[in-house]
């Protein structure tokens, strides 16, 4: 339904011509009706492109969720490669202060049974073990840039040397869960499955729109036109308000293609797109089953680790302490023993970094666990709140 108005002006200067009334003012308003009895008829078709656009603001908001849990999880794995690049250069300084304590024995020693080669070995592990620290402080040092990157805060900018201490120690808690209830909270959850849906139902309106096209086009129009004619604008307004001139007009329109291979075309392409949204949802299904499994085969193997690498970790400090008791007596200070207590030094500090890097993999796995949920955002205690404008109507 159309409503339109205008005004004309008519001032005749032709010679031996003479209309009335001259000059003339000629306001109209005109009101018309098409109404499409078969293409393009009914209310799902006319409210098609409402119904996208307020599919296209859904997305966008799926889109903005979506980025916020990659945020979260980006957020969690950098703060714990952070603690593990402060735990590696605490492991590499102790065990740079065992093997200082170690050469400065060899070094008195010299003169007795301490061969120069010896000495030279003891001189190049430690050296490479100053060499681990530098390397250990960088990683540390990089770390606490990727983090202070992600969380953006204003007064820790990534240009300044301000370095990050994790304030929280990683826990070694068994987790109980199922996978059925995960499973069913990453399908409710997760924001790539609602976008999928949504793309189903976009290209099921877009068929519903292209089936209507394929039938022929037949339209009712109804037209009133009231003018009016003075040399008076406001005389012209009052025979329009009066009905003095109106004129009437009905018609149908009718068109059909032959052949309608466009619309049929056209049909058939919408279709295939609601096929393939229909087979993307499946494989978005399939993806976030699988990733959800890994998740928490991660979460259940690296926990097994942290037992299996404190083990280790007590065994070499069990060797460790046993070469101490021995370093004692006279026969341990031969450089035969020495050279091993660099070696289980080494073992220990080995041991020490499987340990903590499995506590770490474990946090993380825990992260990404309930990122496959899609649940991050409520476990870190982040509300997302959706206007109730941007909720589709039933």
């Amino acid at each position: 339904f159309t409503v339109s108005q205008g005004q004309g002006y008519r001032d005749n200067q032709s010679p031996g011509v003479s209309v009335f009334p001259d000059p003339a003012q000629s306001p109209f308003v005109n009101l018309q009706l098409n109404q499409p009895l078969l293409r393009g008829f009914g209310s799902d078709v006319a409210l098609a492109e409402v119904r996208l656009a307020r599919n296209l603001e859904r997305t966008s908001i799926y889109q903005l969720k979506q980025s916020l849990l990659a945020t979260t999880t980006d957020a969690e794995r950098a703060y714990w490669n952070l603690a593990l690049a402060r735990q590696n250069l605490q492991i590499q300084q102790r065990l740079l202060e065992r093997g200082v304590e170690t050469r400065d024995i060899l070094a008195n020693r010299r003169v007795f049974d301490v061969r120069p080669a010896e000495y030279a070995d003891a001189v190049a592990t430690v050296e490479r073990r100053k060499g681990n620290v530098i390397r250990a402080v960088n990683a540390l040092r990089n770390a606490s840039d990727e983090l202070k990157s992600i969380i953006n805060d204003p007064e820790l900018t990534t240009g300044g040397e301000a370095l990050l201490v994790p304030a929280d120690a990683p826990v070694d808690e068994p987790i109980t869960f199922s996978l059925l209830d995960a499973l069913t909270a990453a399908i409710d959850n997760r924001p790539e499955l609602q976008r999928a849906l949504l793309n189903i139902q976009d290209a099921s309106i877009r068929r519903q729109v292209a089936d209507s096209l394929r039938l022929p086009l037949l339209d009712l129009t109804a037209q009133a036109r009231f003018q009016g004619l003075n040399e008076d604008l406001g005389e012209a307004y009052e025979d329009i308000t009066e009905a003095q001139f109106v004129d009437l007009l009905a018609g149908i329109r009718f068109e059909q293609p032959i052949g309608n291979r466009a619309g049929e075309a056209q049909y058939r392409q919408r279709q295939l797109e609601l096929m393939q949204a229909s087979v993307d949802y499946r494989a978005a299904v399939q993806r976030i089953v699988l990733e959800v499994k890994r998740a928490l085969r991660q979460v259940e193997t690296n926990y097994k680790l942290i037992e299996q690498s404190r083990t280790a970790r007590l065994a070499a400090t069990e060797n460790v302490r046993t070469l101490q008791v021995l370093e004692r007596t006279t026969q341990a200070l031969s450089p035969d023993f020495l050279d091993l207590k660099f070696r289980r030094q080494e073992s220990l500090a080995n041991a020490e970094l499987e340990e903590a890097q499995a506590l770490i993999n474990y946090q993380i796995a825990l992260a990404e666990l309930v990122a496959a949920t899609g649940t991050a955002l409520e476990r870190n205690g982040i509300r997302f709140v959706v206007p109730e404008a941007a909720e589709p109507s039933p």
